[in-house]
């Protein structure tokens, strides 16, 4: 989930894309890992949390063979996501990052990782897809992911751990040039970046103006 400000930096990220369907395909994607997110932060009984997520699961791999339900992200995927070349099959991936995170009592680094790789490096390649590009480097995925899971951690140790792992896999992700058409999903990790490097909040002109160098060269 996104806070307001965090929402107007990827807001701005969105408008980097292409207008209509690739934009709109983009934004649906990050509409489903929200829904998804909101899941599991939601629950209290694993097995609980575990059903709604299995729901999840197969109503994306039916858009494969059918209209969606009456659900708004449904719709939006199946409007903009699948015409640009996303399948259900690959949107119901998402689903096993997330699930991973369900019912752990002891969470470990690398279980983080593993589910940061699964939710974050899937839709960052479903976004490059309907972006009409290659995948970018599956640390920008990863790293993503690996931090907002870093976010919502109260023990304060393991938090630490998760931000310098994320730290190093978006440091990767950045060593080359973003090509034009993943500058949208560039700025989304280029957010999250500034966030572990702290000192201005989001939403800072200094933060606006670095995303929108992002915009211009790629770095």
């Amino acid at each position: 989930m996104v806070n307001e400000t965090n929402g107007a930096e990827r807001n701005l990220a969105l408008s980097y894309a292409a207008p209509g369907r690739p934009r709109a395909a983009l934004g649906a994607l990050l509409a489903l890992d929200d829904r998804l997110g909101g899941i599991v932060r939601a629950a209290r009984e694993p097995m609980v949390g575990q059903m709604r997520l299995t729901w999840w699961f197969e109503a994306l791999r039916a858009l494969d063979a059918g209209p969606p339900p009456a659900e708004p992200v449904l719709a939006a995927l199946a409007e903009h996501a699948l015409p640009g070349g996303a399948t259900g099959a690959a949107l119901a991936e998402m689903v096993d990052g997330w699930e991973r995170l369900l019912g752990t009592e002891t969470l470990t680094l690398g279980a983080m990782e593993q589910a940061a790789a699964e939710r974050g490096g899937r839709l960052f390649a479903l976004g490059a897809t309907v972006l009409h590009d290659r995948a970018p480097p599956p640390e920008a995925g990863q790293g993503w992911a690996l931090a907002d899971f870093g976010r919502h951690l109260s023990d304060g140790a393991l938090a630490g751990a998760a931000r310098e792992a994320a730290a190093g896999l978006l440091g990767a992700a950045f060593e080359s040039r973003w090509p034009t058409r993943l500058r949208s999903l560039g700025a989304i990790a280029l957010s999250v970046r500034m966030d572990l490097r702290g000192g201005r909040p989001a939403g800072h002109p200094l933060r606006i103006g670095r995303l929108a160098l992002h915009r211009m060269t790629g770095r």
